[in-house]
């Protein structure tokens, strides 16, 4: 990896607070293409514009609830969403906006990853229940 890619990446990570996998992969396969497509999501989604930080990440994750993006994206914006100070249930409401246009499914997907990163207490049923592992 070239010096310029390397330090590429780590200005993503401390502009952004994170990297993605594929951030990481195209910085040694096709570094051009990286930094075109940053471009793009630096110009819709890093600079400061009329929306504040807690807004964007808010409404990143609605979109990545829906899309069922991969778990670590979605769980990373939920960090950066708490990091801008975005509250544990804003951001649930966020999700919870999913479910009538995506679904009870992209639903269950967010809540899942909300819960891996904000870790809420769970309740479990007091009663025998079928586990569907018999």
């Amino acid at each position: 990896m070239s010096s310029e890619a390397q330090q590429y990446i780590n200005d993503m990570a401390e502009k952004r607070g994170y990297v993605l996998e594929y951030h990481k992969i195209m910085a040694t396969a096709d570094f051009e293409v990286l930094k075109a497509a940053n471009t793009v999501v630096s110009g819709a989604y890093l600079k400061p514009r009329l929306l504040d930080a807690k807004t964007k990440e808010l409404l990143f994750i609605l979109s990545l609830t829906v899309m069922r993006a991969p778990k670590p994206q979605l769980k990373s914006h939920i960090q950066v969403a708490l990091d801008h100070g975005a509250s544990p249930q804003e951001i649930l409401e966020a999700i919870e906006i999913a479910l009538p246009e995506a679904g009870i499914v992209a639903f269950q997907y967010g809540v899942e990853a909300w819960q891996e990163v904000v870790q809420v207490e769970t309740l479990e049923p007091q009663v025998e229940v079928h586990t569907g592992k018999d």
